[in-house]
Parts: C-alpha cells; structure tokens; sequence
C-alpha cells in the first residue's frame, strides 16, 4: 500500500500559503439549502460528495490513485485517499492551521489561485465543501498524514474541538475525513442509500481513469474500531459489503456499461482522448438499435445534466463529419438531402468529457457549461478524431451512415404523418378529439385533463367533476408502447393521436410548451396489474416525446382510495390497509365486527362476524376501479382538489429513468426478465 501512496510526492508548492481565504462560515448553518441545494435525502448525499470531490480533485491533478468511501455506524461516514495530504502549517493569514482554515472557513481551499496555488483543474465547490459539510455535522474528524507525520482535529458544529496536533510518524500520504450529519439539518433522518452511492462512484471511476475506488457498507455492523487504519479494507478481520471500482478505459468503458442492454449497430467504440488550447477534451460513443439520443456531459467531472457548450462543439462535430464522409464515400447521393443535427443523434450513446482551468457555469447547479472555449476545443479534437476514425474503420462508418440514413427517412415519414395531424386539425378549426369532455375555462393555470383508463370509468368522470375546469379524455385498452416507436407510427395510433390533439403543444421539432391547454395532467388508472401497466405506457409517452411537460411539473398521477368504510351515516375512505386499520379504530370497530362488501357488489360477506356471531358494525368495500365508484364518489375521493391526493411526476435522475424505461418497455427480454427478478420482492400486488 506505501507503495501506491507514493504517488502523492508530486506535490508542486502545495503548503499553507496556498490556502486563499475569501469569508467565513456562520451563513450555512442558517441557510443549508444555498450550498447543498436541499435538506432532503438529495442535500444528505451532497456531502458526501463534497468531501469525496476534493479525493478527486486530488486525482485529476495526478496526486492520488486510491480513494476510500465507507459508511459506517451511528450515521458517519468516512472518506481517506492518498492524495498530498491537506497543509497543516500555519496559514499567514488567519495565523491558525491551514488544515484548520480549510474546515472552518467558507471559500478558504487551493483552488482558488491558479495552478500554483495547487490545482489545475477542480470540480466540486471550489474549497466550499469541507467547511460546509462540517458546519452541517454534529461532529468530525481529520487526519492527515503529510510528509512523515499524522495531525489530527475534531470538529463540532463547524468548530474546533481543539487545536490540530501531532499523534504519530507514517510514511503514507493521504487524507483521512469522517464526519456524522446533524438531524437537527437533515430532520428527514440520516439514511444513507447504497445504489445511490454506487452509482454515483461508479460514474466518478469511469471519468479519472487508472484511480482505484472503492466502497465499504458497514453501517449495520455494531462499531468499527478504525483507529491508526488508513484503509478499512486493510483492518484484520474487518468484513462487510464493499465494492471496488478501477477502469482503464475511461469514458470508453462507460459507454459499454451504459448499452450492455442495447444491441450495438457498429463494432468499435469510438474514443478519444486529446488536450488542445489548454482544454482536455474525452468523448466516446456507439450508435445501437434505438431512436433515442442518450448524450451525457461532464465539465471537470461535474455532471451537467443541460449540457452547455461543449455538447454544441460534439454536435456541431459530429453532424459535419458525418455528412463529409458521406459525400465523399457517396452513401449520401446528390439528390439527398444533408444529414440533420436530429438525424445524427437518433441512437447515440455518447459522453463527453471536458477538463479545463478557468470553468464557467450557466447558474448555480452547474447543469451547463457555458466557457466558451470548451465549445472549440471539443468541435476540432472531435471532429478530427472522427474523420479519422470512419477512415480507418470503413465497417463500423457504413453502419453508422446507414443509421443515420434511416433516421432521415424516417424523419420525412415523421413529418408527412406529423403535418397531416396538424393540417387536419387546422382545416377542422382546430377540433379536439371527440372522447374529449373538455372544461369550460381558457386559461392553462386552471385547467386540468383527467386522463382514465376505459369508457365506463370516463363517463363517471364526466358526470362528477368541475366542469369549469375538469376535462377527461378515455383512453381505449392499452396505448401503444412508444419505446421504439418512430413519430410517423406514433401518431397512427388513434389514442396517442387524441392525446396529442388535447394537449394542444404539437409534438416533435414544433412542439411548443407554451401552448399547453392544461396545466395539471392526471393520470387515473385502475389500482391493478392493467391500471399500472397503461399508467407505464402513458409515462412512457410523456417521457419519450413530451419530456418538457414532465420537467415543467405538470404531469401527476391520482391516487384513488382502496377502501370505503361505512359505519351508519359515518363515511371514510383509506388510501391504504394501515389507514384502512386506522378508520376502522376510529370508528370504534373490532376486526370481527366488519363486513366485507364483494367489489362493488351488494352481497354481503360476514366472514370474521359469522364465525363470532357478532353482527357487522362497519362495511369495507374494496376498490379494484374507478368505474365501480359513482359520480360523487369519484369527486369526493379523486377529483376534488380540497380532498383529493395527487403524486406530482417528476424526473430526479433522468440517466437511471431512461434505463429504466428501455429495460420496462424496450426489447430486450432477458434483461427485464433480470429486472423482474431482482425486483419482484418490492411488489405489492392485489391478485
């Protein structure tokens, strides 16, 4: 292990005087939610990755190769690479520790003064992070070991429990962070989730190519004594849950584990990875058996989910070369017309990379790039590359050619069905579909569009809701499944094509949020096996080809109640078996003084009365649709907004939704039979 760590000797002038201080600290305890975005789950795992990005950021420099993430008992969480090891001298200026000016000073770090002050190239918060994370924990802790000797420092609430003091010798180097998040913060509880965690590391390990990461769970285990161990994994005796990752590869990996469900429609890979005008620039891609773009970016390790310039170099890059080659190898004949920037991106698997000094984001989240320099150097290493690439690959250029030429047959099939919609529409003035019940309101803000499964559940709907500003749209059976389906077939589907007559935005290139007829689109689908697969197929559609209305918030899902429980006059609906249990308590009821109404039919069932020959005092009667309520029942329970529960649709993660969605409804049998599988004990099925 010395051995490795040996690799941190590259220190160029990182010692306390590298440390710019710019203002304190006391704002983040008062406003959390500025620095790591919320107090929820999402902001929890922030820290962690705070304090895991300057590890990082110690290996994009070259300084380290191992990084060490660990949870352990009681909420903490430990974080040790082999890095240079934080300064423990004293800074000029505060005139205490620099280790103690990191931890306990907003905007105090090397990153700030070029790359003399240590850094390169950084990610994260520029220095904010470890201050923040320990300004938010009930207590941490820090050893360093730096050139021949262990320092430590303990922290509560973001102040020194004492001064940093020597405990030892070593002959490593590295930083040593563990930490415990306050529940006074984070009031939802400190509840670390593993996937998360891995799939997050996962992407870090694909994009620092050669850095060994790795990830222990030992947070059930009773204590884990981890004094004078660097690495846990080295503690004798120690056992539990870990995970390692260490990829060569670099982004070219990760696009292999990103279609390992895809059918690729090229052999090779494309990658490379170059720097030019002080700009690194890493891309890979492969085009497989899809219609849908899947373009991940990254800006020094920061993932942009909006993209931003250096995503408009790889497409501008790629549109171009790929036409040039096809002109010159006379794919592409003089009477076709060039490939489009859409054409080229139908079933790109790609992600690009850059890595620069001086880095501009377009607002605070960093989900897009706006240094313009990225925008150049990735459009020239990219687009050189390529050319290269279909030169000397003349298989895999013809395959990718003959894609994209599909993808622009298909899309003149798209825009022939797409205009015969709309000219239809527009000769018919515009006429809604003729299922539609549609609200009495103009205004988008007010009005909302009930989306249910059947006819019988839509003529409920219609008889008890608001008609002012309640509109219902049935849909017949099952739609079609959108997954892989072209525009021009889409909309040759009489129940899709309604749904995108109502919802009034038009679809494809001329879709326009800003003509969106409702602004609150419910979904009401059975509470069964059929109810939750149409629910699937009409996420789905909104996923696939109306993604802007999901992000905009408009896009929920009702919840209509399992159970009616009477009791005389009395009436109380349960969404579920413990409020079911709780009415029913309320009401004064025993287990064996109910009967049990047979879905919607008027026998009566006194299973548990009969046996105790007590007669019933309440009646349950068990939902399985929406069409065995009455009109005023449906409004009570789902459709009057001062009663009614709704669940808002919205995309956290989009990379692991998007996989998801192809796993569900794409074609791939064995990997939703794996699915299936590894997921059947999460469900709650009413069979």
């Amino acid at each position: 292990m010395a051995k490795s760590i040996e690799k941190a000797s590259k220190n160029k002038a990182y010692d306390a005087s590298s440390i710019t201080v710019l203002e304190g600290l006391e704002p983040v305890r008062k406003r959390p939610g500025m620095y790591i975005g919320t107090t929820g789950p999402d902001g929890l795992h922030h820290l962690i990755w705070e304090i895991f990005d300057n590890s990082r950021d110690e290996a994009m420099g070259g300084y380290a190769s191992d990084i060490e993430v660990a949870l352990l008992p009681d909420g903490y969480v430990r974080v040790a690479d082999n890095g240079r090891g934080i300064p423990v001298g004293i800074h000029p200026k505060t005139k205490v520790s620099a280790l103690e000016t990191i931890m306990t000073t907003l905007h105090a770090g090397g990153k700030f003064g070029g790359e003399d002050s240590g850094y390169k190239v950084s990610g994260g918060l520029h220095g904010v992070g470890a201050s923040v994370v320990n300004a938010l924990s009930v207590h941490t802790a820090v050893m360093v070991h730096k050139e021949g000797s262990i320092h430590v420092q303990e922290y509560k609430i973001g102040k020194p429990l004492g001064k940093v003091k020597k405990i030892g010798t070593t002959k490593l180097n590295g930083t040593i962070v563990k930490f415990k998040p306050d529940v006074e913060i984070f009031k939802e509880g400190i509840e670390w989730n593993w996937d998360k965690i891995v799939a997050h590391l996962r992407q870090q390990a694909y994009l620092i190519k050669g850095v060994r990461i790795s990830i222990i769970d030992a947070h059930t285990l009773p204590e884990v004594n981890d004094e004078g161990c660097f690495y846990l994994r080295d503690l004798k005796g120690f056992e539990a849950p870990s995970l390692t990752f260490y990829f060569e590869g670099g982004l070219k990996s990760l696009v292999a584990f990103y279609n390992r469900h895809q059918e690729p429609a090229h052999k090779n890979i494309f990658y490379i990875d170059r720097e030019q005008d002080n700009v690194a620039v890493e891309v890979a891609f492969q085009y497989v058996d899809d219609i849908t773009p899947r373009i991940t970016a990254f800006a020094n390790n920061t993932y942009n989910s909006e993209g931003g310039t250096h995503i408009t170099g790889f497409k501008t890059a790629l549109t171009r070369s790929l036409n040039t080659y096809g002109r010159n190898a006379n794919i592409l004949k003089e009477k076709d017309e060039n490939f489009t920037g859409d054409d080229v991106l139908e079933g790109i698997t790609a992600v690009v990379s850059v890595k620069l000094p001086e880095i501009q984001f377009e607002g605070q989240t960093k989900a897009k790039l706006g240094s313009v320099e990225a925008q150049g150097a990735v459009a020239a290493v990219f687009g050189e590359s390529l050319g290269a690439y279909l030169e000397e690959n003349p298989d895999d250029a013809r395959a990718i050619i003959n894609k994209v030429l599909l993808a622009l047959k298909a899309r003149k099939a798209a825009k022939a069905a797409k205009d015969s919609v709309l000219r239809k529409g527009a000769l018919e003035g515009m006429t809604l579909p003729g299922k539609l019940a549609d609200c009495q309101t103009k205004s988008a803000e007010e009005g909302e569009l009930f989306i249910v499964e059947g006819d019988s559940a839509g003529g409920t709907a219609k008889m008890g809701r608001d008609r002012r500003v309640q509109a219902i749209l049935p849909l017949r059976g099952k739609i079609l499944n959108v997954e892989r389906a072209r525009l021009d077939k889409m909309l040759a589907s009489e129940q899709v094509r309604n749904l995108v007559v109502a919802l009034g935005t038009a679809v494809g290139d001329v879709f326009d949020l800003s003509k969106l007829r409702y602004h609150k689109i419910i979904i009401a689908t059975d509470a069964d096996v059929d109810g939750a697969h149409i629910r699937t197929l009409i996420l789905t559609l909104f996923f696939r080809h109306f993604r802007a209305i999901i992000d905009g918030g408009f896009i929920y899902i009702a919840q209509p109640p399992l159970y009616k429980i009477t009791k005389g006059k009395a009436v109380a609906y349960a969404y579920s078996d413990a409020e079911k249990e709780e009415a029913l308590k309320e009401m004064g009821v025993a287990p064996t003084e109910v009967a049990i109404l047979d879905e919607g039919d008027d026998t009566t069932l006194e299973e548990e009365a009969a046996v105790s020959k007590k007669p019933a005092k309440a009646n349950i009667q068990r939902y399985k649709g929406l069409g065995e309520m009455n009109a005023s029942e449906l409004w009570e329970t789902t459709m009057d907004p001062g009663r009614r529960v709704l669940k808002k649709v919205s995309v956290e993660d989009a990379e692991a939704a998007d996989r998801i969605f192809d796993i569900l409804m794409g074609t791939d049998v064995s990997a939703r039979k794996s699915f299936i599988q590894s997921n059947a004990k999460y469900a709650n099925l009413d069979v």
